[in-house]
């Protein structure tokens, strides 16, 4: 985007989504119009909101336009630019009891113009007039340098003053030429380029949005920052080194599309039924590739395990999430190898069950969305040696396996390892095989609670064999429960992975959250004040966090933000196992 339209109601005035939004057109360094919306409904005040305004993001917020009527008396605005009432396209003088305040608030909008040009400071302090085109220049600057934002009100359902925005948006915020080059990498020659929004230049156009359209299909939404696509002709996608067949291209007006014979440096466009591309790549010519900076995404906070709600679901399941996920890149689709179960992740729980809603809606895929389990595992403390002698006799051939395994315990994260070390034939080496595969198949059992064995060492070290009624299986049998025995013996422990955690949230609201840590077993390393906000890293086991999304919007009254990402396994306190040992051992029946 070039600028930003930020959207306030007249009745809520600034709410935490305000105080975000401008956060991520200021890291963008975004020009912002803001519009009060909602002036139509009770209690909507504008002056107050335009209060909290400059209150909150500083003097530099100047109306530009005021409200006639309030609530539903609500008719029209004051341009203060022209010294205007416009009612829909009825343009009139300004009511007799809005002219001392419309006389005001243009005072002020003219000191925030003169001070972005010294030229018309130079003419304001000369106690000269500004004209309306020098004030609408001024203004145009002031904007786009980012020193003035300028304030609109509307009534957009029952479509008051939309003109009057639809117009300040052309009038005043940027052109793509305005916002000038933007940097782009050449793959072949690894060296930076300077793009200028030029239709006669190479091509390089960002893909920014993906979505499965019921009607058109899958459909590409990108921006051409320079050069120009075509309908039904080519490009090369440089960030996949794929080449790409474009169709009809269409110009988006809402939910329609309309076919456009070329989306040229500047335009918004889309293109249906890409195969290769998907967001964040680059569409370029071959013969001259570019690779624009992606959209960097937030990582997400906050994993459901999804469950369909019946067989004819499961069928479908894999592809409407894979599908939904394409749409938005902030949700992650994974499956756990330790809990076989599918995680499905967001950046919050809202996010998450829009998505579940999605799937139901778009493609008839009913599921349940769980707490995900945790990934417990088990470990040894101590190093033992552990006998089994696995003997049967029946009729004809008998079996016998007989194993002497020594179980010593790993450094966190060593995984599981075998190793043999039998002096003298006691077992011979073709069953060596069938004795790893019986401890690497009991592993992903363990004793205390039905959780993997890992960071374990077993050797085998000894045993003896029957010339006759020895087998593979024998041998298998044998070495399942010698490693089942030797790790009842050997101190087992249930492990929890642990996360680190970097939380962003103003102040005043350390102390909660701290509290809140502490309650979840969590350790505080650091805070880090930062422009009125604090930073506090953290490290916290992840069965006490995996609602924390939900939790830190509580207490931060959803001006928090974190991050999570797995730290190690650590033993569990002996209180907590206890617990999670009794809700295993309830599960486990069914």
């Amino acid at each position: 985007a070039d600028a930003a339209v930020l959207v306030v109601c007249c009745s809520s005035g600034v709410e935490v989504g305000t105080e975000l939004t401008w956060g991520y057109a200021d890291q963008a360094n975004l020009p912002v119009l803001i519009v009060l919306n909602k002036i139509d409904r009770e209690n909507a005040d504008f002056y107050r909101v335009v209060e909290q305004l400059q209150a909150r993001f500083g003097a530099k917020c100047v109306p530009i336009q005021l409200p006639i009527g309030a609530q539903d008396k609500f008719e029209g605005v004051v341009d203060l630019v022209q010294m205007k009432s416009v009612r829909d396209t009825n343009v009139g003088e300004i009511p007799g009891d809005l002219k001392e305040q419309a006389a005001s608030f243009k005072t002020k909008l003219i000191e925030a113009v003169a001070d972005t040009d010294d030229k018309l400071l130079e003419k304001y302090l000369d106690g000269k007039e500004l004209t309306d085109e020098e004030v609408r220049q001024g203004l145009r600057k002031g904007i786009q340098e980012r020193k003035i934002v300028p304030i609109l009100v509307t009534a957009a359902l029952r479509n008051i003053s939309i003109k009057p925005v639809m117009t300040a948006i052309c009038t005043y915020l940027p052109s793509p030429k305005d916002r000038g080059a933007v940097s782009a990498t050449n793959p072949t020659t690894q060296k930076q380029e300077t793009l200028q929004p030029d239709e006669a230049a190479p091509l390089a156009a960002l893909v920014f949005k993906t979505t499965a359209d019921p009607y058109v299909g899958r459909l590409t939404y990108f921006r051409t920052y320079t050069g120009k696509v075509s309908s039904d002709s080519s490009a090369s996608n440089c960030s996949r080194d794929k080449a790409e067949r474009i169709g009809q291209l269409f110009t988006i007006r809402g939910k329609s599309q309309e076919p456009a014979q070329m989306v040229a440096a500047g335009d918004i466009g889309g293109v249906a039924k890409l195969s290769e591309t998907s967001t964040g790549d680059t569409l370029c010519q071959k013969d001259h590739p570019l690779v624009l900076a992606a959209i960097e995404f937030p990582k997400p906070v906050f994993s459901v395990a999804v469950h369909p709600k019946t067989k004819a679901d499961l069928d479908k399941l894999g592809q409407s999430l894979a599908r939904v996920a394409e749409e938005d890149p902030t949700l992650h689709v994974r499956k756990d190898a330790d809990t076989g179960e599918t995680i499905l992740s967001g950046i919050g729980n809202s996010q998450v069950e829009v998505a579940a809603e999605k799937i139901r809606r778009k493609f008839g895929v009913n599921i349940v969305l769980q707490t995900p389990k945790v990934p417990y595992k088990e470990a040894i403390t101590s190093t033992v040696n552990s006998e089994y002698k696995h003997k049967k006799q029946t009729g004809g051939h008998g079996q016998y396996g007989h194993v002497f395994l020594k179980i010593e315990p790993l450094p966190r994260g060593s995984g599981v390892e075998f190793a043999t070390a039998v002096v003298g034939g006691s077992v011979p080496r073709n069953f060596y095989p069938a004795v790893e595969k019986g401890v690497l198949e009991t592993v992903v059992e363990g004793v205390v609670a039905g959780f993997p064995v890992v960071d374990v060492k077993v050797t085998l070290t000894d045993g003896s064999y029957h010339a006759v009624d020895s087998s593979e299986m024998a041998f298998k049998l044998a070495a399942i429960h010698a490693f089942k025995k030797g790790v009842a013996d050997a101190g087992p422990v249930l492990l929890e992975p642990h996360v680190n955690m970097k939380i962003t949230a103003p102040d005043t609201f350390t102390g909660d959250i701290i509290g809140d840590l502490n309650s979840k077993r969590a350790r505080v390393h650091g805070m880090l004040p930062e422009d009125g906000m604090n930073v506090i890293e953290a490290q916290a086991p992840l069965s006490e966090v995996l609602n924390y999304a939900i939790d830190l919007r509580s207490i931060t009254q959803g001006r928090g933000t974190f991050t999570m990402e797995f730290s190690h396994y650590e033993q569990v306190p002996a209180h907590v196992a206890q617990k999670i040992i009794e809700a295993k051992k309830e599960v486990a029946p069914a």
